[in-house]
């Protein structure tokens, strides 16, 4: 088996650095600090061909592999960790569910802004009593002649202070079945945007209310019985959410190595003594093993559909290393490494908080679990028996 990559994708990875490098690296920590969607870097990548990598090229996209855009998004992270949500909502997050199922009128209408830059779309799947069993979602979508009435909210939607339309799950009738999705645009009667408030992260979400909010009837994006294709779709932006956690967990490994083979107590270098040798030992088995599996899912999903026991793997490995290797780079740049003066501690934040987005360590467990043992194992509490006739 290969394990590296064609000359081509050589080639590519070489490009992309270079154009991270050039017009990334300056003010890569600012970025960092600024909670707003970096439009500035959207439009660049655009003209770079790093939007739409995943997409086709008839939909207006580049017409690659999700192995490319693994690689764009781990080039990209390298120089400048904060640009790399860029590479994924580009390719993996819900633009990538909108230019499969969108109509031809809804892609001629949005998808070219939202590939070169001018426009950013926030997924609304969470709600209050809906996390991780998000079959449980209440929001609701009723025709009402020629729209839907929705009702409902949501939460912690990444880029909703600055999203033009938002992607939101609806239930359009009861059951698995009754559930789908709409695009709702920000300034739809009857939709409020609540004011931003913060993650760890310092990323900004705000909360989405739905009171009787008009939306037309084309702006559905699936209806009933969509949702098991939006979720084999979310199969897909896992690999993104692996590849950012593992390629920031990669950056600040690379910036402790760097650190601790120049800075010197003791009149010595940090790198002569055992124990933090051992530690980076530790660091790079890790590291190289969740690389493997990442690339892994992402070359067999090339190759067809993901599979849900490969990308569950990918993202519990990359997740739980990513935020291993930054916190140990933290511990091994002290006070340094603790400062908003570097990136290393952006990095832990931001990898934490990639362990609950996109389904988190404990559901992915659950789900290779079923694999492990070729049954399903339903989390909720078993229906009761109906009692016997007296």
């Amino acid at each position: 088996m290969n394990f590296d990559f064609t000359e081509e994708q050589k080639l590519f990875a070489e490009s992309v650095r270079k154009f991270a490098q050039a017009h990334l690296a300056k003010d890569a920590l600012k970025r960092a600090h600024d909670p707003r969607f970096p439009f500035d870097v959207a439009k660049l990548m655009h003209q770079q061909g790093l939007m739409g990598i995943t997409i086709p090229e008839a939909d207006g996209g580049v017409g690659g592999t999700l192995m490319d855009a693994v690689i764009a998004i781990e080039q990209v992270a390298s120089v400048c960790p904060r640009s790399a949500d860029v590479v994924q909502f580009g390719n993996f997050g819900p633009i990538r569910t909108f230019a499969e199922y969108g109509s031809a009128q809804q892609k001629a209408r949005w998808l070219p802004d939202l590939l070169q830059g001018r426009m950013v779309m926030s997924l609304g799947i969470t709600e209050p009593d809906a996390g991780s069993a998000a079959t449980d979602l209440k929001t609701s979508a009723k025709p009402d002649g020629s729209h839907y009435m929705i009702n409902g909210s949501k939460l912690f939607s990444t880029f909703s202070p600055d999203a033009a339309i938002f992607l939101i799950y609806v239930r359009y009738g009861p059951g698995l079945g009754g559930i789908g999705s709409v695009i709702v645009e920000r300034d739809a009667p009857g939709f409020t945007i609540g004011p931003p408030s913060s993650f760890m992260s310092g990323e900004q979400w705000c909360e989405l209310h739905f009171e009787n909010c008009r939306v037309p009837a084309e702006n559905v994006l699936l209806g009933p019985g969509g949702f098991k294709k939006q979720i084999a779709s979310f199969n897909v932006e896992r690999l993104g959410n692996s590849a950012r956690a593992l390629a920031l967990g990669r950056y600040a490994y690379e910036k402790a190595r760097d650190y601790a083979s120049t800075r010197e107590q003791f009149g010595r270098p940090l790198c002569e003594f055992q124990g933090l040798q051992w530690k980076f030992a530790e660091m790079a088995i890790k590291l190289e093993g969740a690389q493997l599996l990442l690339y892994r899912a992402a070359a067999n999903a090339d190759r067809g559909l993901p599979s849900a026991y490969e990308t569950a793997v990918a993202k519990a490995a990359c997740n739980q290393t990513g935020f291993e290797l930054a916190h140990e780079a933290v511990q091994v740049m002290g006070a340094l490494g603790y400062s908003s003066e570097t990136l290393v501690e952006y990095c832990m934040r931001r990898c934490r908080g990639w362990m609950i987005a996109g389904g988190s360590i404990e559901m992915l467990k659950n789900r290779i679990a079923e694999h492990v043992f070729d049954r399903r194992f339903d989390q909720r509490p078993p229906k009761a028996k109906p009692q016997a006739a007296e």
